[in-house]
């Protein structure tokens, strides 16, 4: 008969090694890092967002992600009607609203951090 006897060790922590905390803290700081340069801009960039759509109001010269330029005639939670041309108007997610004529766009990615 064979048999196998599996043994497995957990060394004992040394007296002279550092202690779990001071393991730990490069993972902490990794998240620290993480946080502040990645998910912190993305929230901030989203509330700019945020309060750029919910301001919008009738006559905005605005912009849509699409590159269509015109004037908002129409106002909905989900939507927004805007004028084209003369008597073309054309109705458009809110979201695809990215910004007003002849400005920076708020929302969308141009690529560049803000």
């Amino acid at each position: 008969m064979m048999s196998s006897s599996f043994v497995v060790a957990m060394a004992a922590p040394t007296p002279g090694g550092p202690s779990a905390w001071v393991q730990l803290l490069p993972f902490a700081l990794v998240l620290a890092i993480f946080y502040f340069i990645i998910l912190l801009p993305m929230k901030r960039k989203q509330q700019k967002v945020d309060a750029f759509l919910s301001a919008l109001k009738l006559g905005d010269r605005v912009v849509t992600s699409g590159g269509i330029f015109g004037t908002i005639t129409r106002l909905s939670e989900p939507s927004v009607q805007i004028q084209i041309a003369d008597k073309v108007r054309i109705e458009v997610s809110r979201a695809a609203v990215v910004g007003y004529q002849g400005q920076e766009p708020v929302a969308g990615d141009s690529g560049q951090a803000s």
